[in-house]
């Protein structure tokens, strides 16, 4: 699909870009203030726009930070707000599909963006000067971080870099940090977006990206401190979760991206991550999936 995109630049010589990210009464205004200010002005290359979707009522402690936001505190901002809590996948599809934007920057409300982000990811988007083809999705690398462990001594997240090196690892694990990545709107949307599946929307879309013709890439750069708390793995656990595997993998192999053999390894271990214990869960992460530094 890159092949036929209008290449847009602004007046800074590079293309124009959203921020979106999506903001709900659980989350700690403290942490929403420095993501924000992080993907923001504290950015090399800031983005053309702020996209807030505000998911059900808000803290008055958050309220006062929306209006902050509403103010231009951030740079231009828009933002869309919704009555009840209607989960992550509806409020990034919404803040999709009101961007003016074609490329649009996916952010977190408790994760850091590291201040060369945007300026490594976006002029890539368009390729480069060394040769390197169009991207319609790009992602990067994460370290961990909490509140015991600063930012930039964590482990490492990190991804296949190539589109070849990404199809190849799609039917095993995501192969893009979701809070690293920049996406080309009208690519997400020409295949339906964000779609709800619990703790998976992203994966989805990132196979039916592929499927549609998408090019694919990962900067080796970290790009984003991903904020990492004591409950993390515990929320990653029980039959919820398990259910959104299934729907997957039956997406996947129907898609023809998994065979029916690998579909069946992939649900025995994604049943056995999801039921064992947040600690095993936790150490099963570390040595299997993530490259660790």
């Amino acid at each position: 699909m890159s092949a036929g995109h209008q290449v847009q630049v602004s007046a800074r010589g590079t293309p124009p870009f959203a921020v979106l990210m999506p903001v709900w009464g659980r989350d700690r205004s403290d942490r929403v203030e420095l993501a924000l200010a992080s993907a923001t002005v504290d950015q090399q290359l800031p983005p053309d726009l702020v996209i807030l979707t505000v998911d059900g009522p808000l803290p008055a402690a958050l309220e006062t930070l929306v209006a902050r936001v509403v103010d231009g505190e951030f740079g231009p901002a828009q933002v869309l707000r919704h009555e009840t809590h209607r989960g992550v996948a509806a409020a990034l599809q919404d803040g999709l599909e009101v961007s003016p934007l074609d490329l649009v920057a996916r952010a977190d409300a408790d994760d850091i963006c590291r201040p060369e982000r945007f300026a490594l990811q976006i002029p890539r988007m368009d390729g480069d000067a060394d040769g390197a083809d169009p991207v319609d999705l790009l992602g990067g690398a994460m370290r961990e971080f909490s509140d015991r462990l600063e930012p930039g001594h964590g482990p490492l997240r990190a991804r296949p870099t190539t589109h070849d090196e990404i199809v190849e690892y799609m039917p095993h694990h995501s192969p893009f940090h979701h809070p690293t990545v920049v996406m080309r709107r009208s690519v997400a949307l020409a295949v339906g977006g964000y779609r709800e599946l619990p703790l998976l929307e992203d994966y989805w879309l990132w196979e039916r990206m592929m499927l549609g013709g998408a090019r694919l890439g990962n900067l080796p750069e970290v790009v984003v401190d991903y904020r990492v708390d004591d409950d993390l793995f515990a929320r990653r656990g029980g039959w919820r979760l398990y259910a959104s595997d299934v729907r997957l993998q039956r997406h996947m192999v129907r898609d023809r991206v998994t065979s029916p053999a690998l579909f069946l390894r992939n649900l025995t271990l994604r049943g056995a991550y999801r039921f064992a214990p947040g600690w095993v869960r936790r150490l099963g992460y570390r040595t299997f999936i993530e490259k660790t530094a």
